[in-house]
């Protein structure tokens, strides 16, 4: 299957619109002659190769309106997540806070500003918009870019988001950046420095981030289990054999031993220099699209090609309620055989 600029293309029971608005990828999930959650996700299950080979075409990003069902029957986003991947993660067994899992489906993260998660808002950018008006894409002017999880080896492949209660449009939007693109764009003399680099990830809660370092905190000691781990900059995707940039910015990567591999390490080192280019580079406009939010909507996206970020919303006014899940399986040949590095050893 191909996607084209403002085409239409036939996976069976669904139909693909896309790329998605104002961006150069993603595609929007139909089901013919039927409507609603129950409906959708009996299509899928019915042609389990449908939809994953959809976001493979789409760039790694699909757009599933109207599922506003899920709210009230979480166990539908568990079987819609089960179609991307052979495992969705129960999240009592990742060292995540009880107060943001699901209290019924622990495959369930809780995103969101309301009790009893009350996780921060993302911060707002300094300005607020470009001179030219429109919201900040571009790193460092917009920070939180990532991957999810990717201090973990093997790291996951796919996350989907749901949005029950979204803040109003004009905040609270989702950014993705293409990295296969952003890859395929550098110089030729950059794509060589980079191909066999490694960087060196890590979670901010062991206090090795940019700010930390910078700061002076204290890093936690840390198990073996919870180390910093090794990722390739330059991922090849095991399912298209594209290759795609692979890195994080300040808050998930180490900045004691890192960011990169055999680089000169900290906030001021040739390293960080090096992780600036390239962030700036792979959140360039051109690569990124911005998801305005509509109760019901599921994004589907792809780890191992997309970075992505959150944006602020006004928390003191606006109450904004988002699930998660995780899928993994499939993460390519580099990871072959690894145990879950993130379990500690029996």
């Amino acid at each position: 299957m191909s996607i084209h600029r403002q085409g239409r293309c036939d996976v069976s029971s669904f139909e693909i619109i896309g790329p998605l608005p104002e961006a150069s990828f993603g595609g929007v999930v139909q089901l013919r002659g039927a409507v609603g959650a129950q409906a959708l996700i009996a299509a899928a299950e019915a042609e389990p190769d449908a939809l994953p080979t959809a976001l493979a075409d789409c760039g790694g990003l699909l757009l599933v309106p109207g599922m506003q069902a899920m709210a009230d029957a979480p166990d539908l986003l568990v079987r819609l997540s089960r179609n991307f991947g052979a495992e969705v993660e129960d999240y009592r067994e990742t060292g995540t806070p009880l107060n943001a899992i699901h209290d019924t489906t622990p495959e369930i993260l809780l995103v969101s500003n309301t009790p009893p998660c009350s996780r921060p808002t993302p911060r707002r950018p300094d300005p607020p918009m470009t001179e030219d008006g429109l919201l900040p894409v571009q790193f460092p002017h917009r920070r939180g870019w990532h991957t999810d999880q990717s201090y973990r080896r093997p790291p996951p492949d796919i996350s989907l988001f749901l949005a029950v209660l979204p803040v109003p449009q004009g905040q609270g939007q989702t950014l993705f950046a293409d990295a296969t693109a952003a890859y395929q764009a550098l110089p030729s003399a950059l794509k060589e420095r980079v191909d066999t680099l490694e960087g060196l990830h890590a979670s901010s809660s062991n206090k090795r981030t940019r700010d930390a370092v910078l700061n002076g905190e204290t890093p936690r000691e840390l198990a073996p289990h919870q180390r910093p781990q090794r990722q390739p900059v330059v991922r090849v995707h095991p399912v298209t054999g594209k290759r795609s940039l692979y890195l994080c910015e300040y808050g998930q990567m180490d900045w004691l031993e890192g960011p990169f591999v055999g680089m000169q390490p900290g906030p001021h080192g040739d390293g960080a220099a090096l992780l600036a280019e390239l962030m700036a580079h792979v959140t360039r406009r051109e690569f990124v699209y911005a998801h305005e939010w509509n109760v019901g909507d599921v994004l589907v996206w792809d780890n191992r090609c997309l970075l992505h970020a959150a944006t602020w919303f006004d928390a003191d006014h606006e109450a904004r309620v988002m699930w998660r899940t995780t899928v993994s399986g499939n993460p390519g040949a580099a990871y072959a055989g690894e145990r879950k590095s993130w379990i500690a050893a029996a």
